[in-house]
């Protein structure tokens, strides 16, 4: 075992969103290979809006990932990852990995807070999580009506597995200074528009089940019929007006040059969240 291995098994890593669909994964990938995991969630006394609860989840840790709540690019996230980056270099972690969103323009002010922080840091850009289809809001429209209403047109995305994220992220963060400074892009296989995901959860089903596609504009008064704040409505509006404008219509290498393995499919994603029962009318 070389110096390097005992260290990186040393490690302690603060995984912020640690119940959230990628940090989960990040936690269960670290806590597997030997590391030490600290969780960072309001169940666990971390709080992104609330600064006091910072200092005790960082101080001694060895690096951080970093999965800004609601999204990456979303009005008070450049503020607040900077100001964490900066008290985590304080403290001692310098090592710090940023979830970012493949294409989105509203995400680059984040990323650039990380950049000029003084961290040790990684980007990963990732494309649309296939978990998306699985967790969250848009597996209750299946589950429930079978039918998925969503501005993602015709537009085709390679979705990509969470664990695969989980994946690279370890990879990234026990490989020494090797991916320091890089801005690395990630994605499934394969394009595949929303409704040829939708089909394929159908066939993975056997249930039937459709999509139907409708305007950023008519998405954002929906969500606004469910209660969801105006100001977090007009942030969709805009970000689904862009981010689905076919601008990620192609496929990224980075699963496949951090892992030296091709990435998950859709196909087999749908089918093992079918068997856990995951649309189940």
């Amino acid at each position: 075992m070389t110096e390097d291995t005992r260290n990186e098994q040393a490690m302690t890593v603060v995984v912020t969103g640690a119940s959230g669909r990628t940090g989960s994964r990040v936690a269960q990938a670290a806590e597997a290979a030997g590391l030490t995991v600290r969780g960072a969630s309001r169940a666990q006394g971390f709080d992104w809006q609330d600064r006091s609860t910072w200092a005790s989840t960082l101080r001694g840790a060895d690096a951080a990932y970093l999965a800004y709540p609601s999204d990456v690019g979303s009005p008070d996230a450049a503020r607040d990852v900077e100001l964490l980056a900066r008290e985590a270099v304080e403290l001692g972690v310098r090592r710090l990995v940023l979830l970012s969103s493949r294409g989105e323009d509203q995400a680059r002010p984040t990323e650039e807070a990380l950049r000029e922080s003084g961290a040790e840091w990684t980007v990963v850009r990732a494309a649309w999580f296939a978990q998306n289809f699985s967790e969250g809001p848009l597996v209750e429209e299946l589950r429930r009506s079978g039918e998925l209403v969503f501005p993602g047109g015709e537009v085709r995305e390679p979705f990509i597995d969470v664990r695969d994220i989980a994946d690279v992220v370890l990879a990234v963060l026990t490989a020494g200074g090797r991916y320091v400074g890089q801005e690395i892009e990630i994605s499934g296989p394969r394009l595949l528009t929303f409704g040829d995901g939708v089909t394929e959860i159908a066939r993975a089903t056997g249930r039937e089940l459709t999509y139907r596609a409708v305007s950023p504009r008519e998405y954002g008064a929906r969500l606004a019929g469910f209660g969801v704040p105006e100001p977090e409505v007009e942030f969709l509006v805009e970000l689904f007006g862009t981010l689905l404008d076919g601008r990620n219509s192609r496929l990224s290498g980075g699963v496949q040059e951090i892992l030296g393995r091709e990435p998950r499919d859709f196909a087999d994603f749908a089918r093992e969240a079918a068997a856990a029962g995951t649309w189940k009318a």
